[in-house]
């Protein structure tokens, strides 16, 4: 389909809906509802992500395999967050590792908070099974003066005018960030003439870190134990297969 719809958030100017950027849920909720009851599950994705060609086959098994299954809601998947460029990619603790992205067609599930994941019923977490894809997660890779605005308008829909007035009036400064590690992988086809027109630099060195040891202590353990410890979960992951 070469169809292009775009969904107003006509909640946006609404104070109650602007605190903690309940207005995202709003519109997302919206067009979840409208999605007919005939579809089994629903692909979640926001503007700044991307799913890779080479992982559609994994989701679409994973889809068939839990299809008939009610007590699986969704479907966890890997996060990948870059950063300043295609190039580097957020390690830090303060980066959420998974997040569900193929939602059962329940509509007792809603949007949560910030439209980052999903509840269910009365406030519970969805039950899933992890897929073995990634999300691409582009949110924080623009030109510096782009994301500047990024961040003025963005701030709109978690704060008041007030508390906004005065976002994006300093140049976005990306050296900022904490800890970066390099991407040496591919990124999805469909991106890919984007990645190769990027017109400004930004360059880390990954050796760099600032974390507190507290957090370092976190990365280590993830890296050489795999264990995720203190990282927010917002789903209960199903065992067994």
């Amino acid at each position: 389909m070469n169809e292009k719809k775009i969904i107003i958030l006509d909640s946006i100017w609404d104070e109650n809906l602007r605190e903690g950027g309940k207005v995202l849920a709003e519109e997302t909720n919206k067009a979840f509802q409208k999605i007919p009851g005939y579809y089994d599950w629903v692909i979640y994705i926001q503007a700044d992500e991307l799913m890779h060609e080479d992982d559609l086959p994994v989701i679409k098994v994973a889809m068939e395999k839990w299809q008939d299954y009610p007590k699986i809601d969704g479907l966890l998947f890997n996060y990948m967050h870059f950063y300043g460029s295609y190039d580097y990619l957020g390690v830090s603790p303060k980066w959420y590792r998974h997040e569900i992205r193929v939602i059962r067609n329940d509509k007792t599930i809603y949007s949560y908070r910030d439209a980052q994941g999903f509840r269910k019923g009365n406030n519970h977490k969805l039950m899933v099974k992890p897929v073995n894809a990634s999300i691409f997660h582009y949110g924080w890779v623009r030109p510096p003066d782009k994301m500047k605005l990024k961040v003025r308008d963005f701030e709109k829909l978690w704060h008041t005018d007030e508390k906004t007035a005065s976002a994006g009036t300093l140049d976005f400064d990306y050296q900022g960030i904490d800890a970066l590690r390099k991407y040496e992988g591919t990124h999805p086809g469909v991106f890919q003439e984007k990645v190769q027109k990027i017109n400004w630099e930004f360059d880390f060195d990954p050796s760099f870190n600032r974390m507190n040891l507290k957090n370092k202590v976190r990365v280590w353990l993830e890296q050489k134990m795999g264990w995720k410890v203190g990282y927010y979960k917002n789903y209960k992951i199903v065992k067994g297969s």
